[in-house]
């Protein structure tokens, strides 16, 4: 009897996943637990393996298709077997079934009925499908289904997304259609933006809508911390067999300069201001595709510098690899992101929601300084890099983001006294 490949959950908050590729066709042979297909979610991508050996009979749901937790993609059986009286599970019957198990038992009222909790009935007469995030959105602000029927879709096959909603509620009712029409030359060429990238995108957008984006800039003498490192470097790797990097280092000092202002380790929801007790320090690790990822180490606080070089390290190559689990990018509480690497001077950076707070750090590089001394002003040259903070103006103000900076600064500029050998 043919098996059903189903499409896995991947944690409490995600409902949904978008098939990247396909790595098996129709009638391709396939090992259990071998790997089939692969998906792309909200947070990480992931491979799904094979529930059982034979051949691929058929596919459901096809490359770039978003399809709910719990459908049925393909399914898996003996070499000429039929397939006939199998009943995939679409995700409207899935999302029916979610809708019926929460209305069981509650009289509705369908003059004052929201998207959140529409009937079987209603669901079936609209005729659209709606992803759970952005029934959420509706519930949360009271758009009726009705309501909710009549915004134009930009996602596949018209499908409202997060933006479309969102975009709604501002007033905008951005859709394809109402844009300015692109002159496409004899060279142009179209390409559809990949699942990663259109995730950043949709993140990026909502950031912009939901912060208020302030930032402010320091200037800061790297000039101890370099020496540190080409010390130390050669002791990490020969003891520890790690890489000691600037990256690390400046993390390092960002989290002792968190601990004197803790205001930028929080997080807001509505109208509350949440106090988090560990520093999850999210990094932002670009990868080959172009595309971006924020992997997270965990309670960073807790690691002296020998555990912060480990943990960056095994993260940034394993986030290169697509090998990282999903409570390793979720759960951040702010954000370093290092466009200097890149020979960036310094960045403007978008906050890493819901962080309030986010550092750049720019290419570090040789300048002439002027400073005071015994014998008056004198010209030094010197290792010099900009910082710049990013903050979210509802919770933090400019003389609280400055001063962090400034204490930034200072733990950076005397760096050297006690690390751990």
């Amino acid at each position: 009897m043919a098996i059903d490949i189903i499409m896995p959950k991947m944690g409490e908050s995600i409902t949904e996943g978008t098939i990247v590729e396909w790595k098996k066709k129709i009638g391709d042979k396939i090992k259990k637990d071998e790997t089939v297909l692969e998906i792309s979610t909200d947070k990480v991508d992931s491979e799904v393996p094979s529930p059982a050996s034979g051949v691929l009979l058929e596919i459901i749901s096809n490359k770039n298709e978003t399809v709910a937790v719990g459908s049925v993609l393909g399914y898996i059986g003996e070499e000429g077997e039929s397939i006939q009286g199998k009943t995939p599970k679409k995700e409207e019957e899935i999302e029916q079934k979610k809708i019926k198990s929460i209305d069981s038992g509650k009289t509705s009222d369908t003059k004052g009925e929201v998207a959140g909790t529409a009937t079987i009935e209603t669901s079936k007469k609209a005729g659209r499908f709606y992803s759970p995030l952005v029934r959420s959105i509706a519930k949360k602000e009271g758009i009726s289904r009705a309501e909710l029927d009549q915004i134009s879709g930009s996602g596949r096959g018209g499908r409202v997304n997060k933006t479309d909603i969102l975009d709604y509620l501002k007033g905008n009712k951005v859709t394809p259609s109402s844009q300015a029409p692109i002159n496409l030359g004899l060279n142009s060429r179209i390409e559809e933006m990949d699942p990663v990238r259109k995730r950043i995108s949709d993140h990026m957008i909502h950031s912009q809508e939901t912060s208020a984006h302030v930032y402010s800039t320091i200037d800061i003498d790297m000039t101890n911390l370099l020496e540190v490192k080409k010390d130390y470097s050669k002791i990490y790797s020969e003891k520890y067999s790690i890489k000691l990097s600037v990256t690390s280092l400046i993390i390092d000092a960002c989290i002792k300069a968190l601990g004197q202002f803790p205001l930028l380790n929080t997080s807001i929801d509505n109208d509350k201001i949440i106090h988090h007790k560990n520093i999850n320090m999210g990094v932002a690790v670009a990868l080959e595709d172009n595309n971006l990822i924020v992997p997270v180490i965990k309670s960073s606080e807790e690691l002296n510098l020998i555990g912060i070089s480990r943990s960056l390290e095994d993260l940034s190559v394993r986030a290169r690899n697509k090998e990282l689990g999903l409570d390793e990018v979720q759960g951040s509480t702010f954000t370093i992101t290092n466009p200097g690497v890149f020979g960036g001077l310094f960045g403007i950076p978008i906050l890493n929601q819901p962080n309030v707070g986010i550092l750049s750090i720019g290419k570090i590089q040789k300048k002439p300084v002027v400073k005071e001394t015994e014998y008056g002003d004198s010209i030094f040259i010197r290792s010099m890099m900009y910082a710049t903070l990013g903050y979210d103006h509802r919770l933090i103000d400019g003389a609280y983001g400055t001063k962090f900076l400034s204490c930034l600064s200072d733990i950076i500029e005397s760096y050297g006294d006690k690390i751990e050998k």
